[in-house]
């Protein structure tokens, strides 16, 4: 079995209702053939492909992964499941991300309209829903219902945090004769998504799981682009204009943004990189030095004095040497990060007294603002295809995957290869020096050589 083969429950023995073509030039959409296959690495810088296969796709033997191709997306001509007496069932959980919604309607209008299949359920409040002791009933779930919802953020179905046992989880699932789960969230989730899985394979049971990924930080391991990501940085750049418009009405006035991403500092570099205000971006990837002669403090002096002002974005899990662990987790047993926004604001505050310099810090957090507003066009319409695309892979028998983006295509990942790592900026690849050009900040903060690649 190669490594990005996908599950599946058995022999596809109905054709598909949606009436496509097989034929190239007849002007009828086609049918995706079970061997088109992409690449792994197809249009990857190799600088991308030498860190990948270095630092995230560990293992003994990692070139392995160079030749791999991965299964395309889309509709197949035969199908597992019978439309007829099928039903599904389809859950939101972990954090609130844009375009939530969307992808519920994508997938609910898809199964109904396209596959004809009728009955459709929400589970309520994420991972709980399946466990009859939280007393949260399944909801049914139709088109005319729900076609308004992609004005709204949030997830109307509801959410939570928290692992649940997958023994209840599945004998729920069999309770209610659900034949696809379509499970969207981030890294938690698709553990839990995976965790199903095998449980359902170990019981030999016809389920299947289909995962649809979703997070604001755009950390999942081999998942190029995230629902949520766009809205996320671009809601990130109001505030950083605003912290700019604060930053430059004051005589060495600084705008200080956090921004999420507690792992990976994507959000931070995306909106840096969208404008031309930000002169700062730190991130959990490369570490830096507050103080000394190459810390981040004294070349934000520098700054001032040719300046008079200036504008820092940091991702919330920046810095986290500098602070005592909290110590609390998260319901999902992340832990939480301590609050390095707060603490830089006080430290640049007490720079800027002790050097006689002035100034102000204006510090803003609009992360909650972004996690719960509806997505962009462009958001949503990456949302309707993930969730068209999470629908042909389930009814088709696939099962154990994500539908992901990755090399300008819609794939198929096995969850067995996404939930083990956390994609991350690399910090000698030409988007991070793209930032370092946008901002005109120092390749490096430090006063000694550090090793910041993660191993």
């Amino acid at each position: 079995m190669r490594i990005f083969d996908i599950p599946k429950l058995g022999e596809p023995k109905f054709l598909s209702p949606l009436k496509l073509s097989s034929i190239d030039g007849d002007a009828v959409c086609n049918y995706v053939s079970d061997d088109r296959r992409i690449r792994f690495n197809i249009y990857y810088p190799q600088e991308v492909l030498d860190y990948e296969l270095k630092y995230s796709l560990r293992g003994d033997d990692v070139t392995k992964y160079i030749n791999e191709t991965i299964e395309v997306a889309g509709p197949r001509e035969r199908i597992f499941f019978d439309p007829e007496h099928t039903s599904c069932a389809i859950v939101t959980c972990g954090g609130l991300s844009p375009g939530l919604n969307n992808v519920v309607r994508a997938v609910v209008s898809e199964l109904y309209y396209s596959y004809h299949v009728k009955r459709i359920l929400g589970v309520r409040y994420g991972f709980a829903g399946l466990n009859p002791a939280s007393g949260y009933e399944l909801m049914p779930l139709h088109p005319d219902e729900i076609r308004t919802l992609s004005n709204f953020g949030g997830t109307f179905l509801g959410t939570s945090r928290g692992n649940q046992d997958v023994t209840v989880m599945v004998d729920e699932l069999v309770k209610n004769k659900i034949d696809v789960l379509f499970s969207i969230g981030g890294d938690g989730t698709q553990r839990g998504n995976y965790d199903i899985f095998k449980e359902i394979q170990r019981r030999n049971l016809p389920i299947s799981v289909i995962g649809i990924p979703k997070t604001i930080d755009n950390d999942i391991h081999l998942v190029e682009k995230t629902f949520g990501f766009e809205t996320a940085f671009s809601k990130a750049a109001e505030s950083i204009i605003c912290a700019h418009s604060e930053a430059q009405s004051h005589y060495n006035g600084i705008g200080l943004v956090k921004l999420m991403g507690r792992h990976s500092g994507f959000i931070a570099g995306y909106a840096a990189l969208a404008l031309s205000d930000v002169n700062y971006v730190l991130v959990p990837e490369v570490p830096f030095d507050l103080y000394g002669p190459k810390g981040f403090l004294e070349d934000l002096r520098k700054r001032l004095e040719r300046r008079q002002h200036a504008v820092i974005v940091v991702a919330e899990g920046a810095g986290q040497e500098y602070l005592t662990e909290s110590g609390e987790k998260d319901e999902s047993g992340n832990k939480r990060p301590s609050d390095i926004g707060m603490f830089l604001r006080n430290e640049i505050e007490k720079f800027l007294r002790k050097n006689n310099l002035g100034g102000t810090v204006k510090y803003i957090d609009p992360s909650y603002i972004i996690r719960s507003i509806p997505p962009t066009p462009g958001d949503a319409l990456f949302c309707s295809q993930l969730g068209q695309y999470a629908v042909h892979a389930g009814m088709s028998g696939r099962t154990g995957m994500l539908v992901a983006w990755r090399n300008n295509v819609f794939v198929h990942l096995p969850v067995s290869a996404v939930v083990n790592n956390t994609k991350k900026i690399n910090p000698e690849s030409s988007f991070w020096l793209s930032v370092l050009g946008a901002t005109g900040q120092p390749h490096n903060m430090v006063n000694r050589p550090r090793q910041y690649l993660p191993v």
